[in-house]
């Protein structure tokens, strides 16, 4: 664990390590993977290992589970350790289950995510319109990208992404009050036919429910 911290707290630094600087040109290699992650990405599958800092360094949590993805608008989120959750966007409802609560949080999707990291993962190609690369540089192999969201509303200042041999290997999220979410990606594929159930939710019978889906708009 104490080998983990310190892995953790050396990808936490990136997010402070860049000079400021103006936006990067397209042709930097580190926009150039950001931009093929979020248009040439359509499925994505692996597990990750995530921690929680506070201003102050501290770990404050820290869990670990599996990350599915299917572009545009869908993801599963499955954590497996220390408890069991499922964050599953449908493409309209983003639902939250605490399997040991048995209780399900939804909300519509559209507001959940606006904004947010999350359109980079699970976004279409727009999602690099909400976003302003700032810098890149190279670490030990892994090429960090600094990015600031377009709406300095959304809770977030900063997202650092890490991509390895071509890959997305790390994230960071710099929220507003200095917090800051690590994670570490493994087992990463790209592009493979994903069961489509994998992305849908159905609450069981005997759960809690919070919050009121949005409908599913018919032609």
């Amino acid at each position: 664990m104490r080998r983990r911290l310190l892995r953790w707290l050396a990808f936490a630094a990136i997010a402070v390590a860049f000079p400021a600087t103006a936006a990067v040109d397209e042709a930097d290699p580190g926009a150039g993977l950001v931009r093929d992650f979020v248009t040439k990405v359509t499925t994505l599958r692996g597990r990750f290992q995530q921690s929680v800092l506070d201003a102050n360094g501290v770990l404050v949590d820290a869990s670990s589970g599996t990350i599915e993805i299917e572009r545009p608008g869908r993801f599963r989120w499955a954590t497996d350790d220390p408890y069991e959750q499922w964050v599953i966007a449908d493409g309209v409802n983003v639902w939250s289950y605490d399997v040991d609560l048995a209780q399900v949080t939804v909300k519509p999707q559209a507001d959940a995510l606006s904004n947010t990291p999350a359109l980079l993962l699970g976004g279409d190609s727009g999602a690099l319109e909400d976003f302003t690369i700032e810098a890149s540089s190279v670490d030990d192999g892994i090429t960090w990208v600094r990015m600031t969201p377009a709406d300095s509303e959304s809770g977030f200042r900063r997202v650092v992404l890490g991509f390895e041999d071509g890959k997305l290997a790390r994230m960071v999220f710099l929220d507003s009050l200095e917090q800051q979410t690590v994670v570490e990606l493994s087992d990463v594929e790209y592009n493979l036919d994903l069961d489509p159930a994998r992305f849908e939710f159905t609450p069981p019978d005997d759960v809690d429910i919070v919050g009121t889906p949005a409908a599913e708009e018919t032609s």
